[in-house]
């Protein structure tokens, strides 16, 4: 049985009494101050530093479905799944730049609250419950269901309990609202890169043993010669992985889509800096693209380490799941557990810091959505500001319970976790960031057009996942619209890759979106515009300069691992 020795307790009870103690005692400092302002449990507004905005980003995006899933698929395909993180420095660079200054004009500090100002409240109520669906059923019980995964992996400790405890330290931290949740992610950032680190670099020595050499630099090398189609980041359509990362869609089509509307249209990630100047979360985003241009070293590397230690004859039963099937899944918790003793309870520290911050933070935006855009607003409509915090927590604690009941019967793990979100969110994201984008930048957008990109996106994205074997379409084969991806069954069905699939719903949400309202324009239905003018969009030249590092930065390794 996987178990952690008295160190590695010793280690992770440092971790827990730091972190856990810090959001205690701000959250009683907070008490004593009688400061019950809802716009400060929720928002943090005007006290978080840019150092505590880009570790807060980090934090909140960095869990279980990194650590565990993007591992697993790091095995499985290589160092292309990296495009996800590397793809976001940049957008977080777009979003700080086109964004954020959009939001903090216009005092926005939710997103059905943009929708209600830009739109009706219609939309904004539809959309509000749309993502607390998703954000509960989707988001939260995958990360928290993943993180136990690994957990019970790692220490043996039973699954349930894994999950309660995740659940219980999560909702500890969540009780000082952002503020607590801010400057606590500050810490969990901290054991997050550097344990990750160090059990990067310890698998990469293991790598290296298998040469007879050690160091990190001889075990890249090593994965470099031995699994050179690890280190590919575009796929040719006859690879097994291109329903994945469908080719140069990666770089060109439907990947801005998920990454755009996860980084710019998403309460859960957004809520960080809209309580900041301008400045401050600009600054605080371009931080938040520098760590992310370290993340694939952290959560990619040691998934092409397990997978080379696995060809070479090592983890043969390790990496088998319940039903005796090889499950990629497992890379990151089996090669903890071949960390020496204390080194081991520094990584597990890392792990449980990144799962307990991304759960805190999800719950945090659940919270607030649920309370700002539909309590106040359907519920209680003269609900004072102390009433409100305390329907936040209350709205914490049911969000975290229900995550702790359903999770257990999603069956993440059969599809691969980080595919089974990214999939799932897939169906509402290319709606959600049609309205978006085109409310933000074209006056004329009307709430009828953003209605049908609320409905008609989703409707959409079910008949494009299930349209090519409705209608036996074997064509779309040839054309390249799709591939035939075999199923559990030894069947093969016919698929549009889902971030291909994202990109014609986009494409088509807009030019719908675009018909719809020039027609209601000319029926005189008026629209409602939101401040906007040129100079918001201007950078000082610091941001400048960092926002060319990093893309000099991804010029650069995509060039050396195209």
């Amino acid at each position: 049985m996987n178990t952690l020795q008295f160190a590695d307790y010793m280690v992770f009870l440092v971790y827990f009494f730091i972190v856990a103690g810090y959001g205690y005692w701000i959250y009683k400092r907070k008490q004593t101050a009688k400061n019950s302002a809802s716009h400060d449990y929720f928002l943090a507004e005007g006290s978080l530093t840019w150092w505590a905005i880009g570790t807060s980003l980090i934090a909140s995006n960095i869990s279980s479905e990194q650590f565990i899933a993007m591992s697993g698929n790091g095995f499985k395909m290589g160092l292309a799944i990296a495009s996800y993180e590397w793809m976001s420095a940049l957008t977080l660079i777009i979003v700080a730049v086109f964004f954020i200054p959009v939001y903090l004009k216009n005092k926005i500090y939710t997103m059905p609250q943009f929708l209600n100002q830009r739109y009706n409240g219609d939309i904004a109520m539809i959309m509000a419950v749309f993502w607390l669906l998703l954000y509960v059923i989707v988001n939260l019980t995958s990360i928290l269901y993943l993180g136990a995964l690994a957990i019970n992996g790692i220490s043996g400790i039973n699954l349930d309990l894994c999950m309660y405890g995740l659940a219980f330290f999560a909702i500890i931290i969540s009780l000082g609202g952002m503020k607590v949740i801010g400057y606590t992610d500050v810490i969990q950032v901290v054991f997050l890169i550097f344990g990750g680190l160090v059990t990067t670099y310890l698998a990469l020595d293991k790598v290296a043993e298998l040469n007879g050499q050690h160091g990190m630099v001889n075990g890249f090398n090593y994965m470099l010669n031995q699994s050179g189609d690890h280190f590919h980041m575009i796929f040719k359509k006859d690879s097994s992985n291109f329903p994945s990362l469908p080719g140069l869609t990666v770089l060109l089509g439907g990947m801005w889509i998920v990454n755009l509307n996860y980084w710019g249209c998403n309460q859960y990630i957004t809520q960080r800096a809209l309580g900041a100047d301008l400045k401050t979360a600009r600054t605080g985003i371009l931080f938040a693209a520098f760590l992310k241009l370290l993340m694939p070293v952290i959560v990619v590397l040691p998934g092409i380490a397990a997978y080379v230690i696995y060809t070479k004859g090592g983890l043969q039963t390790e990496l088998l799941g319940p039903d005796g099937v090889l499950n990629p899944d497992r890379s990151y918790p089996v090669l903890l557990n071949l960390l020496p003793v204390g080194l081991k309870g520094l990584s597990f520290a890392a792990l449980t810091a990144a799962v307990v911050a991304s759960l805190a933070g999800k719950v945090n935006s659940i919270a607030t959505i649920f309370t700002l855009d539909i309590y106040k607003k359907k519920i209680d409509v003269d609900c004072s500001e102390q009433k409100m915090v305390q329907v936040g927590k209350w709205a914490v604690f049911i969000a975290m319970m229900l995550a702790v009941v359903i999770a257990p019967h999603l069956g993440i793990d059969k599809k691969g976790g980080f595919e089974f979100i990214q999939e799932y969110t897939g169906f509402v994201s290319p709606g959600v960031f049609a309205m978006f984008i085109l409310g933000f930048f074209w006056k004329k957008t009307s709430s009828n057009a953003a209605m049908f990109a609320t409905i008609g996106g989703f409707i959409l994205s079910v008949v494009f996942k299930f349209l090519p074997n409705w209608m036996n379409l074997e064509f779309l084969n040839s054309t390249g619209f799709a591939v035939l991806v075999p199923q559990e069954n030894g069947k093969s069905l016919y698929e549009i890759p889902f971030i291909d699939r994202m990109g014609f719903v986009f494409v088509i949400c807009v030019a719908v979106m675009i018909v719809i309202s020039l027609f209601d324009q000319k029926r005189g239905i008026k629209s409602k515009g939101l401040e906007i003018d040129s100079s918001m969009f201007k950078v000082n030249s610091g941001f400048l300069a960092g926002s060319l590092l990093v893309t000099g930065i991804l010029v650069a390794l995509y060039t050396i691992f195209w």
